[in-house]
């Protein structure tokens, strides 16, 4: 894969990926997310991400919207628990007006208090939305029991109450603390000269003063596997278990990548889906997933069923997790595996703004960008005893937590 990097003299770096088409895209990838907050100020991270895009030193709301949408280009941004994105797509001829508006709403904004109350109701009812979706819902209140006492088991979005107190100086000292200029990343894929790109971006982001504030990310602990239900106003049972998986520089991460795919990954042919919904039509949606971050993962598996039929899908769930802790791969059943996985990944690359951000955030935590023969490389090179090894690591049911969602009675 080819790219280039660059350090700006306060830190930032600029990377390119270069692409030969008439759209481009960048993005501005910020190592600052919700597990960067207080306890007591949760949903902070993601309130700056709106109100970036309210009123600036030179710009109005309606002139930071209209500043890319009048060329047709798309902007849009969002938070993670580790990240900030702010990223935009459109013809690579606008570019220099791209750089200039991320720069204005990241090192510019001013948080008039009207625009902070504003935004705080936008919030307020995106919660509340929220909350209405139970699929969703229970993917946070799940990571609460899983993350307990530590600020990763926190809702990205906030909840009213810490939502409602959040104030301008919050956001200033969240920002002072969090936005180190060396943490920052400038990612663009696009048909460009390299050289003429970093002294564009130098223009618009080399005065921006250099920040050197250090976090102090604390490792979650293990906690004890719990079984909870809750009753909610709700028409379906919705499950989700899992358990604390491999961080990101694990060796084993492209491992359970490759066993969660297999699992219950993307498509109609992983193992939960053929046997939960099209051998037992119990299940809509089942389906698993692992997030590594920098110090932890999460792996957990989530399915919405009817209420009599809840219990025989957890049955089943658990059928399929002792198979795979039971019963080594054969040779001919691990090749369609990463066969498959590995023809997902590719197809992925296509995606060119979901790959310049997945360059920049690996840049960002290992100072290193794998390449599509890499990636595949490492996919290629995980062995059966491999995959036993780390379903009976991970798969392991009872050790993991449970959360029930229940119809009222």
């Amino acid at each position: 894969m080819e790219y280039q990097v660059y350090t700006l003299s306060n830190g930032i770096r600029i990377l390119h990926h270069p692409v030969k088409s008439a759209i481009a895209h960048c993005c501005l990838i910020i190592n600052a997310g919700s597990r960067d907050e207080q306890p007591e100020q949760e949903g902070l991270a993601h309130f700056i991400e709106h109100l970036l895009f309210k009123e600036t030193e030179r710009r109005n709301t309606s002139q930071i919207l209209n500043r890319l949408e009048l060329v047709g280009a798309d902007l849009n941004a969002y938070t993670t628990k580790e990240y900030t994105c702010i990223h935009a797509s459109f013809l690579k001829e606008h570019l220099e007006r791209t750089i200039d508006l991320f720069e204005d709403i990241v090192f510019h904004s001013t948080f008039p208090q009207a625009e902070i109350e504003k935004e705080r109701g936008v919030i307020l009812d995106e919660i509340a939305s929220y909350l209405d979706q139970p699929e969703e819902a229970i993917q946070d209140d799940f990571e609460g029991l899983l993350f307990k006492g530590h600020i990763l088991g926190g809702n990205i979005l906030g909840t009213p109450e810490t939502v409602s107190k959040i104030n301008k100086p919050d956001v200033r000292g969240f920002i002072n603390q969090n936005y180190n200029t060396s943490q920052i990343i400038l990612g663009v894929a696009g048909e460009y000269d390299f050289k003429k790109l970093v002294k564009l971006a130098d223009k618009h982001l080399g005065s921006v003063p250099a920040n050197n504030a250090v976090k102090n990310r604390i490792k979650p602990v293990v906690n004890l596997p719990e079984f909870v239900k809750a009753e909610k106003s709700i028409s379906q049972t919705h499950c989700v278990m899992g358990m604390q998986a491999y961080p990101s520089s694990h060796p084993y991460k492209s491992g359970l990548l490759l066993v969660n795919n297999l699992l219950g990954g993307m498509g109609m042919s992983s193992r939960l889906n053929l046997e939960i919904r099209e051998k037992y039509g119990i299940a809509y949606t089942i389906e698993s997933s692992y997030t590594p971050l920098t110090d932890t993962g999460i792996f957990n598996i989530y399915f919405g069923t009817d209420v009599e039929k809840a219990d025989r899908a957890m049955r089943l769930v658990n059928k399929e997790l002792k198979k795979l802790r039971d019963n080594k791969l054969g040779t001919l059943q691990l090749h369609q595996a990463k066969q498959k996985f590995n023809g997902q990944i590719a197809l992925a690359e296509e995606g060119r703004m979901g790959l310049i951000i997945s360059m920049a955030k690996s840049l960002m935590d290992f100072n290193h960008i794998d390449s599509l023969e890499d990636v595949i490389a490492k996919i290629n090179a995980v062995t059966a005893d491999d995959v036993l090894e780390i379903s009976n690591q991970i798969l392991d049911n009872k050790q993991m937590t449970t959360l029930l969602f229940e119809p009222i009675d």
